[in-house]
């Protein structure tokens, strides 16, 4: 049952890295009428954890349907 919660705990960790960084990413855009080109910023950072928060969550899925 740890290990569950340590793989939770990674995961909540990765998913609220990810959150702030969609946060700092979004500020950056400003309204226009004139057509924006985003540069990301953090693209592969985001990229790195959005598979590492579906990686883990795959785990925690397989683990919980072990248990049934």
């Amino acid at each position: 049952m740890s290990n569950r919660m340590e793989i939770l705990e990674e995961y909540w960790q990765a998913n609220s890295q990810l959150a702030t960084l969609k946060r700092k990413e979004s500020e950056c855009v400003h309204s226009s009428s004139e057509t924006v080109q985003i540069e990301p910023r953090y693209g592969q950072e985001m990229n790195d954890l959005s598979t590492k928060c579906a990686q883990l969550d795959m785990i925690l899925e397989a683990m919980e349907a072990s248990e049934d």
